[in-house]
């Protein structure tokens, strides 16, 4: 009788894992070779007549997972993140880090990712260099998706962390700046509407006033409408049909 031959195990990646978790059940305890597991999280069980993955479609957060360094306003970065470094050139980087996010997403066989622009490539010396970066990310991120399980949940983009959004992105008073987010959010509605996002969310960070003596408040929320409208027009324009 011939022996068959059994399939070698998967070499373990960065996280030095071969093999994604599993649920264990609620009596698990780590061992060398099992170090991580789900004790109560099931996938494939029925709750209230829907399997557990369907009811939470829990999402791995790009920017918590894998961009902040651990910083607060009392000291540098606690996390030390190897791919923040990899290579030193800033895109090298944003690949390495995609790398490394999908690899953690096949372990954790989790059903969704999130992202920012800025989460998954820097900014550039302008807006189409900078938008290019995100769609060059993208089309890695697009061959990894068609090789693993995980999709992506929402896409957003960060009109908040450059400084020219001090004033606002949607409300601020320079039309300049409005159109500068207009064009980011343009971008990344595409780039989700690409990957078969199931949403697309509009993060207002630094959106509102600082104070009143220099706001027309009736003014900042009429450009707030105008660009929420552009962008749902631009989404059906796409044929987007997650939500905004």
């Amino acid at each position: 009788m011939a022996k068959t031959k059994s399939r070698p195990p998967a070499a373990p990646g960065y996280f030095g894992l071969s093999e994604p978790l599993r649920h264990e059940g609620p009596k698990f305890r780590p061992s060398a070779r099992r170090p991580f597991g789900y004790r109560w999280y099931d996938p494939d069980r029925k709750v209230l007549g829907k399997r557990m993955e369907d009811q939470l479609r829990f999402a791995v957060c790009w920017w918590h997972s894998f961009v902040w360094p651990g910083t607060d306003p009392f000291g540098d970065d606690s996390f030390q993140r190897p791919w923040h470094s990899a290579g030193g050139e800033p895109m090298a980087q944003a690949f390495a880090k995609a790398e490394v996010a999908f690899e953690a997403f096949r372990l954790l066989r989790a059903p969704f990712f999130t992202f920012h622009d800025r989460d998954i490539a820097p900014e550039g010396a302008t807006l189409r260099e900078s938008n290019l970066n995100v769609r060059r990310v993208g089309e890695l991120m697009q061959r990894r998706m068609s090789e693993n399980r995980v999709k992506l949940l929402w896409g957003t983009a960060n009109l908040f962390s450059n400084r020219r959004y001090l004033a606002g992105a949607a409300t601020n008073p320079d039309p300049e700046v409005f159109a500068y987010a207009a064009a980011q959010v343009k971008n990344v509605l595409e780039l989700t509407h690409e990957l078969g996002g199931a949403n697309y969310v509009m993060w207002g960070g630094r959106e509102g006033y600082e104070t009143l003596l220099n706001t027309d408040l009736k003014r900042e929320l009429a450009q707030l409408g105008r660009f929420m409208q552009l962008v749902v027009e631009h989404k059906h324009r796409i044929g987007f049909k997650g939500c905004c």
